[in-house]
């Protein structure tokens, strides 16, 4: 699996259609989700096609999110993006937006780690640390129970990319766990260059 685009012209394709800090810091964090289990899983060689593919997962997220997922392949392909990387980018909404189903080991981690970064995160925010830093899975399990935090994180999606993956849930949770600690610190430069 190779990138047809460099990082750079990746970032500027994801800023045309995303200008929203939040939106941007989502994009960022899922890029470093999806290199740090690219290198984990043993799939080292296509760490950048993994990074990619988690930045623009939501390209069109922000100005079309009645049409996520069924956007995507027009402003990605518009920006000189792959065919293979739009079904990855695609395969994130299976099942929610759209019936491209993920296929590859890459494609159910991104489907599994997109909705859990953003409890992860939402539970990081409320830590004194507002840090992954000292995050517990134990925290996530009790954040995931609560129905009412981060309500818009979809538990089910969660439980299924698990399952999809054949992993257990607290499996999940604990690699993604460290796969966000091994990139806050860039992100947090990121963002703050980005004020």
């Amino acid at each position: 699996m190779q990138s047809s685009i460099t990082r750079e012209e990746a970032l500027a394709l994801l800023k045309k259609y995303n200008q929203e800090p939040f939106h941007i810091q989502h994009a960022l964090t899922v890029e470093g989700v999806m290199r740090w289990y690219a290198k984990e899983l043993g799939y080292g060689d296509e760490e950048e096609f993994w990074g990619l593919t988690g930045l623009l997962h939501d390209i069109d997220f922000e100005q079309y999110p009645e049409q996520h997922c069924i956007k995507a392949p027009e402003l990605l392909r518009e920006g000189g993006v792959n065919e293979e990387m739009i079904h990855a980018i695609c395969s994130h909404g299976y099942g929610i937006c759209c019936d491209v189903e993920p296929v590859h080991e890459m494609e159910k981690v991104l489907f599994a780690a997109d909705e859990l970064t953003g409890l992860i995160w939402a539970a990081a925010k409320m830590r004194p640390s507002k840090s992954v830093m000292d995050m517990e899975v134990s925290s996530v399990k009790k954040k995931f129970k609560d129905k009412k935090f981060a309500a818009g994180c979809s538990r089910d999606v969660i439980k299924r990319g698990a399952e999809q993956l054949g992993w257990e849930l607290e499996t999940l949770m604990e690699r993604t766990i460290l796969a966000m600690r091994s990139c806050e610190a860039q992100i947090n430069e990121a963002m703050a260059a980005e004020q």
